[in-house]
């Protein structure tokens, strides 16, 4: 009879103990696959080509143009921590993924409507001459905000929801869990696939009404597949949030100021059992560094009395541990900053470098959309992963004994490292465009076809702190876009100085571009140092004993 309930704590959606005959494992996870692909659908749907959106039909000015989309890009991207806090504290990613879900289709129908209601969408009296009024503009910006927040209750928790559905304690769900997470990003990349090709090819082709109507009804879409799912699915009962346990090892530690730390770290507080007394974790192993916040697992004449444990007064070894590995990730988190900056030009400044150029292909008619150029970033990852999982992966173990071939900090080093070459390619092409420009008098033609490329990265977290540190990770997207919005407002007020064109004028070919590359490859060169001083510093978490 124990065989026919899961042994990891999850619940179906009555709150009874989940039948692992009934629920969960392929047969929940259609039904999540199908929320995801339809979201990322209808998020890059929209996002892809939302800078010339604002160029065009907005009639906005380049610059402005691309710190709006990178000023939003961000916020997608901080919103996560919003929906993490709910899921964790009091929702659950049930709940957390339904109620924002929600929001999310309602700014998807406002922004299309946006774009097609007379009244609300922009007049233009030819294809690129309009203009928008304050109120449409208002209600343009109203919509996507609103996707924004929808879109951070979306992406810390679909993942880990569909991890949930298999349980860790059962070896064969344990190796079907490596499925869905294979399924799970490609389905990711197919879809962005699409969007970046049909559907930016309907928005310049077709109308911006529909462009952003077929997204907004993928949307709809994920919604009542998700909801159709409700029976089958394994929930996680909300544990508390992560940051109540970090909370009380720093308030412990201080009311400890004055505590000696025992030499033998054996003495500090621990569980006397294998597993932690923090659900879905594993003990952590005690580190030297940062010894201060070991006071807060010192025992005390006061802890002895006190029954249960006070935690604002002491703490175990393993909760002081995940302070320690939070403080250790945020250095090498910061690095990632910089590599968002450099990222997020590939949905603004590339684009708009696109939009001056030839879009046809060879001499026939059909022509390449500017933002569909992003597509190439989506082939080179279905093409590398499978290169780097087979080929690089093996060669590299043989060199280093690493299971993994190359260390999570040594594959970061590499994305940094690809990132700089990718600005400075992205400034060379630029130095060749304008040349032909001035060369041929293009100035106000598109005569130089197109071309580029990108890198990407990864990174890890203690095991009851994943869902935290995922939407933490996502926030080095975030200040990576708003770092971008500060960079181009900094240098368009320096070089516009004296009634200059600047270095990003709204014709980029009157400008400077390929000097705003230049200064994102050189930060990039400072950021790549400061991580490598960081990775020699950096202390590998140790897990021990079994989850709870």
């Amino acid at each position: 009879m124990g065989d026919v309930y899961t042994k990891d704590g999850t619940v179906d959606y009555k709150g009874n103990p989940a039948n692992k005959r009934k629920t969960g494992t392929w047969n929940a996870c259609p039904f999540i696959l199908g929320n995801e692909c339809c979201e990322r659908l209808a998020y890059y749907g929209m996002s892809s080509n939302l800078v010339l959106y604002f160029k065009i039909r907005l009639h906005q000015h380049s610059s402005t143009a691309s710190n709006n989309v990178t000023n939003w890009a961000g916020t997608c991207y901080i919103t996560p921590l919003i929906g993490a806090f709910f899921r964790d504290a009091y929702l659950g990613r049930y709940w957390t993924i339904a109620c924002f879900s929600i929001i999310y289709v309602l700014g998807m129908t406002l922004l299309t409507l946006s774009a097609s209601v007379m009244g609300l969408k922009p007049t233009c009296t030819g294809k690129d001459n309009c203009h928008a009024t304050n109120i449409q503009s208002a209600v343009c910006f109203i919509a996507l905000y609103l996707i924004a927040l929808g879109t951070g209750g979306i992406k810390p928790c679909v993942s880990s929801y569909g991890a949930d559905q298999f349980d860790d304690a059962d070896e064969a769900e344990k190796k079907r869990k490596g499925s869905f997470f294979n399924w799970f990003y490609f389905a990711i990349n197919i879809r962005a696939l699409i969007a970046g090709s049909v559907l930016v090819y309907i928005q310049d082709n077709v109308g911006w009404g529909l462009g952003f109507g077929i997204p907004a009804a993928a949307m709809a879409i994920a919604v009542c597949t998700f909801f159709l799912g409700t029976r089958l699915y394994r929930n996680q009962k909300p544990g508390g949030s992560p940051l109540t346990r970090l909370c009380q090892v720093v308030v412990a530690s201080f009311r400890k100021y004055r505590v000696e730390v025992p030499a033998d770290k054996s003495l500090l507080y621990e569980t006397a059992d294998a597993e932690s007394v923090i659900k879905g974790s594993r003990k952590l192993d005690h580190t030297q560094d940062l010894s201060f916040f070991d006071k807060a697992a010192v025992e005390t004449q006061t802890n002895h009395i006190e029954e249960p444990v006070n935690p604002w007064r002491l703490c175990t070894v393993t909760q002081v541990e995940e302070l320690k590995a939070i403080i250790r990730l945020l250095p090498v988190w910061a690095t990632g900053i910089v590599f968002s900056t450099v990222y997020s030009q590939m949905g603004t400044l590339f684009v708009l470098q696109g939009y001056t150029m030839d879009p046809h292909v060879g001499k026939s008619s059909f022509k390449i959309p500017p933002a569909s150029l992003s597509i190439f970033d989506i082939l080179s990852v279905l093409f590398w992963v499978p290169v780097y999982d087979r080929i690089i992966v093996p060669v590299a173990r043989r060199f280093t004994r690493h299971k993994s071939g190359l260390t999570q900090l040594q594959r970061m080093g590499i994305g940094l490292l690809i990132s700089i070459f990718a600005m400075i390619s992205a400034a060379i092409l630029e130095v060749v465009r304008l040349k032909m420009v001035r060369r041929h008098d293009y100035y106000n033609d598109k005569s130089v076809h197109v071309h580029w490329a990108i890198g990407f990265f990864y990174e890890q977290a203690p095991d009851a702190m994943r869902s935290m540190c995922s939407a933490l990770s996502l926030t080095t997207n975030a200040l990576g876009n708003y770092l971008s919005s500060l960079l181009v407002t900094i240098v368009t007020g320096i070089s516009t100085r004296h009634g200059k064109l600047g270095w990003i004028p709204d014709n980029l070919n009157y400008g400077h571009l390929h000097y705003f590359f230049w200064l994102l490859a050189v930060i990039s060169v400072l950021n790549l140092g400061a991580f490598l001083l960081v990775a020699r510093w950096y202390t590998y978490k140790r897990a021990v004993g079994t989850l709870r």
